[in-house]
């Protein structure tokens, strides 16, 4: 369909600006010093060059380079490359500064460019400092990923509270607003079990730290969880949406607006025959998570089925009762520590009754052991069936 049948917004004379990699490069040569066009390649390749071959990434380069040059935002005397002072503040705006301070390449890169990448530009610089070091950039890569706030470079510990009330949210399918004291009233064990649950391979951290570092690596596409691969993770991650941009072009802070020409849409296309056989495109399955009361119902009942004592005081094991949920209720794909916390939740919630057991009895010991969910500062071994 042509352009004029697409009720696409058309462009009228071109704005001056640049595409977004033409900002990257615009960063690049806005550096201290400058660039030569060689170095221009070499320093932005790591952000292009796993989706272009390296002759592809330098043609690219060349032509963005020569934009700049057409548009009046860069400058090249003896074979350097600079930026003009529109240039540079289209640069600094780009990173999300409000005034123009040439900074070292490096810096550029490991702060502005890493803070661009994560949505973080429009932050303080005391508040994206953090990146210049492994432990507040992987805080940071989790934080944005989770969409946790990103206002204070929150504690390991914290943040692994925050992370656990994530993955009991998801649990029950993100309709319930988690109430467990922000995480506070798990232990650490079952916290981090429980935000181990986010990662792509679900597991047992064995401290907060290494759940953190996982995560951010996960999340940064990186190769591990070091400085200097979280760092080109993230700067990949940057330099493909600038790919998937194309030749769109960002107007530099001093272009003058431009009034667009709107042309009407054509009729909707016809639809597509029942019997086409052009294949649907069908998304992956996924988990069906129960909201809090169906989840409380489901227990209850699988709860009835093994209870145990007489009546009026009739409960059962927390353990039996997995066992029941997970062979009754498959498509929900709980893992058990998922299953434990939601208990712990519907309690808080008053939505069942947990109760705990006598530990002096050791004739269940074995039973009391796997159906143990700790929270605050008790532990529960019991669903009380209601008569």
């Amino acid at each position: 369909m042509s352009a004029l049948g697409s009720g696409a917004t058309l462009a009228g004379p071109r704005r001056t600006g640049a595409s977004a990699t033409g900002h990257l490069v615009l960063v690049r040569i806005s550096a201290a010093g400058g660039a030569t066009r060689a170095e221009v390649a070499a320093d932005l390749a790591p952000l292009f060059t796993h989706k272009l071959s390296p002759a592809d990434w330098r043609r690219l380069a060349e032509r963005e380079i020569g934009h700049l040059l057409a548009n009046g935002l860069a400058v090249e005397e003896k074979r350097r490359l600079a930026a003009t002072g529109d240039g540079a503040r289209a640069a600094a705006h780009y990173l999300g500064q409000k005034t123009v301070d040439p900074k070292p390449w490096a810096e550029l890169r490991d702060i502005g460019l890493i803070a661009k990448g994560l949505g973080l530009e429009k932050e303080t610089s005391a508040r994206v400092k953090p990146l210049a070091r492994v432990e507040g950039l992987r805080t940071l890569i989790v934080q944005k990923a989770f969409g946790l706030s990103v206002k204070k470079n929150a504690a390991p510990t914290k943040l692994r509270a925050q992370l656990a009330v994530v993955a009991l949210e998801r649990a029950f399918g993100n309709r319930i607003k988690a109430g467990i004291g922000k995480g506070s009233a798990l232990s650490a064990k079952a916290g981090r079990l429980l935000a181990g649950q986010l990662s792509q391979n679900p597991r047992a951290f064995a401290t907060d730290a290494k759940l953190i570092a996982e995560l951010a690596a996960e999340r940064a596409g990186a190769k591990d969880s070091t400085l200097a691969a979280l760092r080109v993770g993230v700067l990949r991650g940057l330099g493909a949406r600038a790919l998937d941009a194309g030749s769109d072009i960002i107007p530099t802070p001093d272009a003058p607006p431009q009034m667009p020409l709107r042309v009407p849409a054509p009729d909707a296309a016809p639809p597509t025959a029942a019997n086409d056989s052009a294949p649907v495109a069908v998304d992956p399955p996924k988990a069906l998570r129960p909201d809090l009361p169906q989840f409380a119902f489901a227990v209850k009942k699988a709860a009835a089925s093994r209870a145990e004592g007489w009546s009026g005081s009739r409960k059962a094991y927390i353990s039996h009762v997995w066992e029941a949920i997970r062979a009754s209720e498959p498509a929900w794909a709980l893992s058990e520590i998922e299953f434990k916390c939601m208990l712990a939740e519907a309690h808080r919630a008053g939505a069942l009754v947990l109760a705990n057991a006598d530990l002096k009895d050791k004739r269940n010991a074995d039973n009391i052991e796997r159906s143990a969910v700790p929270y605050k500062n008790t532990v529960w071994h019991f669903v009380r069936v209601e008569e």
